[in-house]
């Protein structure tokens, strides 16, 4: 099994522009991102996905890979999706590119189950949530079923517990996502759904058409870069 991580980046961020190329602790983010990935024992290439040629730029002078890919594209699944029609992988994995610290070992997490299990099509990650978090639309939470896959992805808080403490806790859905390439490709030539739509979730499109998400539990989530908020508190782990 060859394994391809890709990262999708882009300068055209509304809330932090070129977020890719801001500097953290003397490097760019997208390094930052990269170099990790990198770390990830399962992972044969590491690929920054991007319409951008000043990312490719950057990415090239520190010794990376990149690929340029349709300005065109609905989301980062898409750009991963370009790449992987052109790439000689078995799976894919959708690394973003706003987590700087992401740890190598949940990438092998996501990568793992597609190795053990060939029913196994499409995967991603979830936590603990954080109590601040129960009731933040912009954290995801996710549901599963006795076997692992997802049931369900919901900005509002899922599952509600009527009783505190009593059955299962609330999980938080951690963007980072392998896919097996036929099944990437399929997923991406797929139209958007009525849940997709209505939660503004990608990841909805897939269980409405019938496929198992297998979801695989981590510690916790890392860092994003959203906002400039964000980057000074990134900034600060950096320097420590």
């Amino acid at each position: 099994m060859k394994v391809v991580g890709v990262i999708p980046a882009r300068l055209a961020a509304t809330r932090l522009p070129n977020k890719p190329l801001v500097d953290i602790g003397g490097k760019p983010m997208i390094q930052r991102v990269w170099e990790r990935a990198r770390q990830a024992a399962l992972l044969d290439r590491v690929i920054v996905a991007t319409p951008d040629r000043a990312i490719i730029d950057v990415v090239e002078s520190f010794g990376g890979e990149a690929a340029l890919t349709s300005d065109r594209h609905r989301s980062g699944t898409d750009r991963v999706a370009e790449v992987a029609e052109r790439t000689d992988a078995d799976i894919f994995v959708n690394i973003q590119g706003d987590e700087p610290l992401i740890d190598p070992r949940s990438i092998e997490k996501s990568v793992e189950p597609l190795l053990a299990d060939a029913a196994v099509q499409m995967t991603s990650l979830m936590c603990a949530c954080p109590a601040e978090d129960l009731d933040n639309a912009a954290c995801v939470k996710v549901v599963v079923d006795l076997h692992g896959n997802a049931l369900y992805f919901s900005r509002a808080r899922i599952p509600r517990q009527r009783q505190p403490g009593a059955g299962r806790p609330v999980m938080q859905h951690v963007g980072l996502y392998a896919y097996r390439r036929e099944f990437l490709l399929t997923f991406a030539r797929l139209e958007p759904t009525p849940l997709e739509a209505t939660e503004a979730l990608e990841q909805l499109r897939a269980l409405e058409h019938g496929f198992a998400i297998r979801m695989v539990e981590i510690d916790s989530a890392p860092l994003s870069v959203d906002t400039e908020e964000d980057l000074q508190r990134i900034r600060v782990f950096t320097d420590n």
